[in-house]
């Protein structure tokens, strides 16, 4: 039997990085006269800038792998705030099991990949590489989806939707207002989650239907990518902001091919593009193939695409932080979708 108890591993609290606080331009420009990734890097971050400056483009951010937990949430907060993002689309960790759960007033813990996991697991301690999370918070943030759910109407509803009222949740029961859900929910910005029962919302849903089970809410995936792709439709010179690859970044590259089905076959490809992976290209997986690859799909411009093969905590602050230091993005405005959405969807009942 092990003595140790929760407080003995939960105690230094993860601390989400500035990018307000530090100015990369130079940095990051010098790293442009260097080689390999730090080229990379340097042309991904002027193509981000190049993407806040044109006015026209709507710019969409895709999340995938641990990256709230990670210290990455204030990143994203601050793309949000500064109109510098326009859409996200992410796995449900970030989003549910991190993002809304902090904002609940839950921590991520600075913890160590050097330690017996049997130990964490008698303590409800679950483990994400070197970072820890109380399993008994987690249960409540499960719980509380559930809440959500069972206040609504019973009816089909695009992942979307449904974060929209976890935002409108937060504004009356949140304890920590600086969250991702919540800054979106007041920016108009929409949340895309296409495995949305794949996270704590999976739990919290399940309990729902299970007590339910004549009368309930339901996630409509292809309601999702139909919301999506009218984004492209209404808005049709994108850019695409990838951060790790999977379900976030082909749902979002397959928008322009879903223009097309739908008969506008004029739509565009992504004009820009930039990912950030550490992904190999060679297995035929999807999270490293290049962005050259799905231009032969149809999907992405190749000349203004630019993948980096690096660590998401190493590059993504680089990126986020030339692209406000720059400052490509004063004058641009909010294009709230969220409200675009909704008159569409009320258009699509009558």
């Amino acid at each position: 039997m092990s003595s140790f108890t929760k407080k003995d591993f939960l105690q230094d609290v993860v601390q989400h990085i500035d990018i307000k606080a530090h100015n990369v331009v130079s940095l990051v420009d010098d790293m442009g006269k260097t080689a390999f990734q730090a080229r990379n890097l340097a042309r991904a971050a002027k193509i981000y800038d190049m993407m806040l400056n044109d006015k026209d483009c709507a710019v969409i951010l895709t999340l995938a792998g641990s990256l709230i937990s990670a210290g990455l949430k204030q990143v994203i907060i601050d793309l949000i705030e500064h109109n510098m993002v326009d859409a996200i689309v992410s796995t449900g960790a970030n989003i549910v099991d991190q993002d809304f759960f902090e904002a609940l007033g839950f921590k991520h813990y600075i913890g160590t990949p050097f330690i017996d996991d049997a130990i964490l697991r008698d303590l409800h301690i679950d483990r994400i590489y070197d970072t820890y999370i109380d399993e008994d918070d987690l249960r409540i943030c499960d719980d509380t989806v559930a809440e959500i759910a069972n206040t609504l109407e019973p009816r089909a509803y695009s992942s979307r939707e449904f974060i929209v009222e976890m935002g409108r949740y937060l504004e009356e029961h949140g304890k920590d207002k600086n969250s991702i859900v919540y800054t979106c929910y007041k920016k108009g910005v929409p949340i895309f989650v296409p495995a949305f029962s794949d996270c704590s919302a999976g739990f919290g849903l399940v309990h729902h239907q299970w007590h339910k089970p004549d009368a309930h809410v339901a996630i409509d995936s292809a309601k999702d990518f139909r919301e999506l792709t009218r984004i492209k439709i209404e808005n049709d010179t994108t850019g695409i902001l990838m951060v790790g690859g999977g379900v976030p970044k082909n749902f979002t590259q397959d928008i322009v091919v879903a223009a097309e089905v739908l008969g506008y076959e004029d739509a565009t490809m992504h004009k820009y593009a930039i990912q950030i992976t550490v992904a190999d290209e060679r297995d035929g997986g999807l999270s490293g193939s290049t962005l050259k690859e799905a231009s032969s799909w149809g999907k992405v411009d190749t000349a203004l695409e630019q993948m980096i093969f690096s660590e998401a905590t190493i590059a993504f602050p680089l990126i986020a932080g030339y692209g406000y230091h720059k400052k490509g993005w004063e004058g641009r405005v909010a294009r709230d979708f969220n409200a675009m959405l909704s008159q569409s969807q009320e258009l699509d009942v009558k």
